[in-house]
């Protein structure tokens, strides 16, 4: 059998993957819809094979990495009973408090892709804390599946407020300077946004792909905005025009960035929507954003 190439996957079969991890159809129907595009000896367990995450080699900072103090943390967890355990990830010769982000994961708890972001976030000379909403239901399963089923278990405004407490824990950091910021992806991006909404002393915002809040909301956001967004996500673009106005209309900071003929998730690098000039872009206005705010 040919291994399977991206550009021989059309962006019908994307906006059936998307659905899918989305929860808009179960595993059944998306499994019977993807066959309709197999073809050539490829099957449809193959292209979902393909379509699936990579995680192995795909890391950019080993968990490892000697550059970075990275371990294990806990904090009480508002609404979800219990705690939640997140990593929490600096450089090793920081020699001074350091600007904090928070952040926030997809649709399936703290998986490898995720984890990395946050030591990507150590190595540009942040402290970095990636919680795991997860916690109280086992953690991350290790495979991504299983983690959007758990996921779904957790009620999302409970989600939002231990987000929000990891906030509030790396503020109070003894080795964060207390300016910290959040950026999320997914789900996560919808965090960020909700975080802008909820807390005014937060100094940065990033999300990416992130739903919108109520356009009744967005006069209560006082941090700077950055949002990045896919030009081929339409499900998540059909809010960004509402989101704008409002935006203008309260006079809230922000930049918003629209990465040309990508799909949702482009930042991603361990699937096939990952594009790395754009995510690398992205990355890098990222990092240059919360040099300027967090301060």
């Amino acid at each position: 059998m040919n291994p399977i190439r991206k550009e021989d996957i059309s962006q019908e079969v994307y906006d059936l993957f998307d659905k899918y991890v989305h929860d808009d159809i179960g595993r059944r129907e998306f499994m019977d819809q993807l066959g309709r595009y197999a073809a050539g000896g490829i099957t449809a367990a193959a292209l979902f094979e393909f379509l699936s995450p990579q995680y192995a080699g795909a890391q950019q900072i080993k968990a490892n990495d000697e550059r970075l103090k990275t371990e294990t943390v806990s904090y009480e967890s508002p609404k979800g009973g219990g705690t939640i355990k997140g990593q929490l990830c600096r450089p090793v010769d920081a020699g001074r408090k350091l600007p904090g982000i928070v952040v926030v994961h997809e649709n399936r708890g703290l998986n490898p892709y995720i984890a990395d972001v946050g030591r990507r976030a150590a190595v540009a000379g942040f402290i970095s804390l990636s919680p795991d909403a997860l916690t109280p239901l086992g953690g991350y399963p290790g495979n991504d599946d299983d983690g959007r089923r758990l996921q779904r278990e957790r009620d999302r405004d409970e989600m939002l407020e231990d987000f929000i407490a990891a906030f509030r824990y790396l503020k109070d950091h003894p080795e964060c300077d207390g300016n910290v910021g959040v950026v999320g992806f997914c789900f996560g991006g919808w965090i960020c946004n909700m975080m802008a909404v909820r807390l005014p002393d937060l100094k940065a915002s990033v999300p990416f792909y992130g739903t919108q809040p109520d356009a009744a909301d967005v006069a209560k956001i006082k941090a700077p905005l950055q949002l990045h967004y896919a030009e081929l996500d339409s499900r998540v673009n059909a809010g960004w025009p509402a989101y704008e106005e409002a935006l203008k209309e309260n006079e809230v900071e922000y930049q918003a960035f629209m990465y040309p003929e990508v799909n949702h998730g482009f930042h991603n690098d361990t699937t096939p929507r990952y594009d790395k000039e754009a995510a690398t872009l992205a990355w890098n206005r990222t990092v240059d954003f919360f040099r300027e705010h967090l301060k």
